[in-house]
């Protein structure tokens, strides 16, 4: 009886009943399955290229998520979590990322890929290139997988590349896309121009920020930092730090941490043909110094500064000063163009400036000074620094 009913129900599983009035009920075949291939069909050279580089340098790419306490109305204290990006450097746990993942962090956690956490400490930062150090305190070394350098300069608009990050705190994402441009300038969150940076399309989101752009041999050539967005999503346009950049810097916030940079110590107006028609100066390009800090480069090497006030469009401009037009043979024209000029130079190091005082033009050799050290920014407590 039991056999019976489980045949039963076997046939029922197995059939559709119709029910047409007046009719006797006739039974309908269930629709066949599709067969399932016996094995996959063959990977794309393409493909298999993807998966080669995501297997090799995903173990190297870190979830690093900062805590930053904020007050709330009446003071209250509130801890607030951001996520980003992190590269492995070496296996003493040297973490690169960028400097706004970091930024006014009380706490660094970071997640390796395996899941095992660990708090950081900070070991430089780099505002100025928005990029930063941070150190991993008792990672185990066999846990740690190194991404190598490769050479932002011999990069072809239009070359494959991959990103890979955490966008939106989805751990070890994988994009790809080309290299839109090279040589592009942009402006970091904080106001600086970044120069030489890559432009790609490969899908950068909220994120990603830290993460590692890499070419077909899974050399990182940049991290990705920053997108241009219309509504906060992705439409293309991202860009990264380039990895030559990044090897000049990360050298010496691991070693110094901090970037020693030169002091030209000068500040000034930005010629156009508008003002120095109203002004009747010399020339219509460079930079109009107004002041020069004493002790600095520029000081030392006898530039002037303003020596009178004028009224022009009911605003009060200093001039009389010196007018910088070239340096080691470039021109100049604004303030932001004269730091990112002296980006590779370092203190000790001199340049050739070209200016004109007065209407007479002259040149002058300038020995750089180091930049004089900043007070603490407060981003990270003295806990998490070495």
């Amino acid at each position: 009886m039991i056999a019976a009913l489980l045949a039963s129900a076997a046939t029922f599983i197995g059939l559709r009943w119709n029910w047409i009035p007046g009719h006797t009920a006739r039974e309908t075949p269930a629709p066949a399955l599709a067969a399932v291939p016996a094995e996959q069909p063959a990977l794309s050279t393409d493909e298999e290229t993807n998966i080669r580089v995501y297997s090799s340098v995903s173990p190297g790419v870190v979830n690093i998520t900062r805590t930053v306490v904020e007050y709330e109305f009446f003071f209250t204290p509130v801890a607030r979590e951001g996520t980003g990006s992190g590269c492995v450097l070496d296996r003493d746990g040297h973490i690169l990322t960028n400097y706004h993942v970091i930024e006014s962090a009380e706490s660094l956690e970071v997640a390796l890929p395996d899941r095992s956490k660990y708090h950081a400490k900070v070991v430089g930062v780099d505002q100025q290139n928005d990029l930063a150090v941070i150190r991993l305190i008792g990672a185990p070394k066999e846990r740690l997988h190194p991404i190598l350098f490769g050479n932002s300069d011999a990069l072809k608009v239009g070359q494959k590349v991959l990103a890979i990050g955490n966008p939106l705190g989805l751990q070890n994402t994988l994009t790809v896309g080309i290299v839109s441009s090279v040589g592009r300038r942009i402006r970091t969150q904080g106001g600086d121009l970044v120069d030489n940076v890559i432009q790609t399309d490969a899908a950068i989101n909220p994120g990603n920020s830290g993460g590692p752009l890499l070419n077909t041999s899974g050399e990182m050539i940049g991290i990705n930092t920053s997108i241009f967005t219309i509504g906060g999503g992705n439409i293309g346009i991202g860009f990264a730090i380039p990895i030559n950049t990044i090897r000049r810097v990360t050298a010496e916030l691991i070693r110094d941490g901090r970037v020693l940079r030169p002091w030209f110590g000068v500040e000034g107006y930005s010629l156009n043909e508008e003002l120095a028609g109203d002004l009747n100066l010399p020339v219509d390009t460079g930079i109009l110094v107004a002041r020069v800090h004493r002790g600095s480069s520029a000081d030392n090497a006898g530039i002037q500064g303003a020596n009178q006030i004028a009224l022009l469009y009911n605003e009060r401009i200093l001039i009389g000063g010196d007018i910088i037009t070239e340096v080691d043979g470039q021109q100049v024209s604004s303030l932001d163009e004269l730091r990112l000029l002296l980006e590779k130079k370092r203190p000790g190091d001199s340049v050739k400036v070209t200016l004109f005082r007065g209407r007479s033009r002259m040149q002058k050799s300038v020995s750089l000074v180091e930049a004089p050290r900043q007070p603490e920014s407060g981003f990270a407590p003295r806990l998490f620094r070495e």
